[in-house]
């Protein structure tokens, strides 16, 4: 057997192959619409290898890799996927910084001066009929040393290469890179690598950021990712400007974030109006509207010689589970390091989606802990930006179970005393379409909302939950195995997680 490899995306798709968890699409299939179809169609399904892509010969694409939690933690040696955020957590307070290699295959070939095409090179999905264009989400932006304060930050961005050698590239507010481009270097061009299909620990790490006091600007994220997968992340230094580029990369397209402001669409250039005509689908859920944004000049292409392309689609099981782990690492470290001790889980429901929101689970310890659950709710609005929901429970309550969560609220809050407002006028994401761009200007966003749906710690014995004695019967004594299996294939989630623990 060969030996596990997911330093890169190439080891990871032959573990997947010998853990029966790639489909692999040998029929000619069109970036435009089929491969988002197919993909959507196999949702929470296996991966998909597409071997044959119409109009790009030598080019393979894959994507879906992300779409189970479960896969994800086998990735990382996790026998349990609700684990893998303590491994993400311990990522966090002990990094491994990346390795500067000579020799990378990402620059296997090198395409510079009048031979760039980016168009003709990356099969670029067209994701919906109503796309504006044929977007790219699957792009992760590095930018290093004193460009980020002295780290390295590493983020997917959203962009569309409208000539052969430029793209618009957009950065959502309160994001590291907004720092980075808007107010550090606002009048300078940074140089940077757009590095597509990466070491999968790498991916995680550009796709888990918000919570910044816990990976503050300046931090070496890339070491993040090191640390995660159990090895350093290998880069070199790019071709053509002064920037690092991800050695294990199949695509790396290099070139400087500029000063200039281009439309997204040639559509939206001559309607002239921001968040009206459509782009592509966004993490909400929603069709994401376009912008006008930085343009981002490319100086070279490198790229493997037969490179493999990521589909990446943000309103996904893919796109969302991607950034989960890290993120509930570090909504846990946020929460613990204001009141150790007092969280036992936390976990980001696919319902609540990237930035929109969380649910602790809590256990109370004696009287005084009273109130500390409200103040991680409050710190919790404020340290993510455009967060739309909190929810805390106690420890009795399955937070992996969103029926269980709606019966905590349901049973266990008063509307006029358990429901906290964020702060009015805060500032967003610039996704959720009550924060279209006239109100963004000055603020833009309702605060979020905080659901505090623990018990009193004095009035506990009133909410003692009924339990059945489900666990005091051992049902092979009246039934065949065969017959026990089946009968538990019919139950529904929440009927497994009542039956489990005897719950009325």
């Amino acid at each position: 057997m060969a030996k596990k490899d997911v330093t890169g995306i190439r080891g990871t798709i032959e573990f997947l192959r010998g853990e029966g968890e790639l489909l692999v699409a040998k029929e000619q299939v069109d970036p435009v619409y089929e491969v988002t179809g197919i993909q959507v169609a196999l949702e929470e399904g296996p991966a998909i290898l597409f071997e044959n892509i119409k109009g790009y010969p030598g080019v393979r694409s894959v994507g879906n890799i992300f779409a189970r939690r479960d896969r994800i933690a086998k990735i990382f040696d996790v026998d349990d996927w609700k684990k893998l955020k303590w491994k993400c957590l311990d990522a966090i307070k002990r990094p491994l910084p990346p390795k500067v290699v000579e020799k990378a295959p990402c620059q296997e070939i090198l395409i510079t001066g009048e031979d760039i095409n980016v168009p003709d090179l990356l099969p670029v999905l067209k994701q919906t009929t109503k796309d504006g264009a044929r977007v790219m989400g699957s792009g992760n932006i590095l930018i290093c040393d004193k460009w980020a304060r002295g780290g390295k930050e590493f983020s997917y961005k959203r962009m569309h290469f409208r000539g052969k050698d430029w793209a618009s590239i957009t950065s959502s507010p309160a994001t590291h890179t907004e720092a980075i481009i808007f107010m550090d270097h606002r009048k300078e061009n940074v140089p940077c690598t757009i590095n597509i299909c990466n070491p999968p620990a790498a991916m995680m790490v550009a796709a888990g950021g918000g919570v910044h006091s816990i990976i503050p600007l300046g931090t070496d994220e890339l070491a993040i990712a090191g640390a995660l997968q159990g090895s350093p992340i290998e880069i070199c230094k790019a071709k053509t400007v002064d920037a690092y580029a991800i050695a294990n990369a199949e695509f790396v397209i290099e070139g400087y974030w500029t000063t200039e402001t281009v439309w997204e669409t040639e559509e939206a250039e001559k309607d002239g109006r921001q968040d009206v005509l459509p782009f592509f689908p966004e993490w909400t859920g929603y069709l994401g509207k376009t912008w006008k944004s930085r343009k981002f000049q490319v100086t070279g292409v490198t790229h493997r010689k037969d490179p493999i392309y990521y589909n990446q689609l943000a309103a996904s099981y893919d796109g969302e589970f991607v950034s989960f782990d890290l993120r509930e690492a570090m909504f846990y470290e946020l929460a613990d390091r204001l009141v150790p001790g007092l969280v036992v889980d936390v976990h980001c429901p696919f319902a609540l989606r990237f930035w929109g929101g969380v649910i602790y689970q809590v256990k109370k310890r004696r009287p005084r802990d009273e109130g500390y659950q409200r103040n991680i709710l409050i710190n919790a609005l404020g340290a993510a930006p455009g967060i739309r929901l909190v929810i805390v429970v106690d420890d009795d309550v399955d937070i992996y179970c969103m029926d269980d969560v709606m019966w905590a609220i349901m049973s266990r809050t008063e509307p006029a005393t358990d429901y906290l407002r964020g702060a009015t006028g805060s500032r967003g994401v610039a996704a959720q379409p009550g924060e279209e761009a006239t109100r963004l200007e000055a603020g833009g966003f309702g605060g979020g909302l905080g659901i505090d749906a623990t018990v009193p710690f004095l009035e506990k014995w009133r909410y003692e939950r009924a339990h059945y004695p489900s666990d005091m019967v051992d049902l092979k004594k009246w039934f065949k195995e065969e017959e026990i299996k089946a009968a538990k294939a019919k139950q529904g989630e929440y009927a497994k997680v009542l039956s489990k623990h005897g719950w009325g």
